[in-house]
């Protein structure tokens, strides 16, 4: 599994495109030829996957019940704008308009690191997303979710 650290600050061109940076290319499982997958974060940000993370999520998302109106209503959201990508000759990623505008996204971003993929998030609403944490508050959540068993037992 690949796994990424970091934060990088990016602007983006008035074509939707960011250079993207040396930082994140080193940790690419295939280097500046990694395909990706880029959609809608869970929260107001875009999420960039390189495909070899995004491809055992999408088996899963495929595989689930779609005669269940919840599945329907995820795989929906989930799979909304999921567009493959990959870096330009000019070591460019092109963000398309509609996922900019869910982002809220018009120039600055900063990609930060999430496991095995990346955030891309409007600078302001990333500082105001963690400005909402304060240590007592990140804290319990630390102990709510590291306390849990990592699959349910059953």
């Amino acid at each position: 599994m690949t796994g990424f650290l970091g934060e990088y600050e990016v602007t983006l061109d008035a074509k939707g495109r960011f250079l993207l940076p040396a930082g994140i290319k080193k940790q690419l499982p295939e280097g500046e030829n990694t395909p990706f997958v880029i959609s809608r974060g869970f929260e107001p940000c875009i999420t960039l996957y390189p495909k070899s993370s995004w491809d055992p999520i999408y088996q899963q998302v495929a595989a689930l019940n779609a005669f269940d109106p919840k599945v329907r209503q995820f795989q929906r959201f989930f799979l909304n704008g999921a567009t493959p990508v990959e870096l330009d000759s000019a070591s460019r990623l092109l963000v398309t308009k509609p996922l900019l505008e869910y982002a809220g996204i018009t120039r600055d971003a900063i990609l930060v690191s999430h496991v095995n993929k990346i955030e891309i998030w409007d600078v302001q609403r990333h500082k105001q997303f963690f400005d909402s944490f304060t240590p007592e508050s990140f804290s319990a959540l630390a102990n709510e979710v590291m306390n849990k068993p990592p699959f349910p037992e059953g």
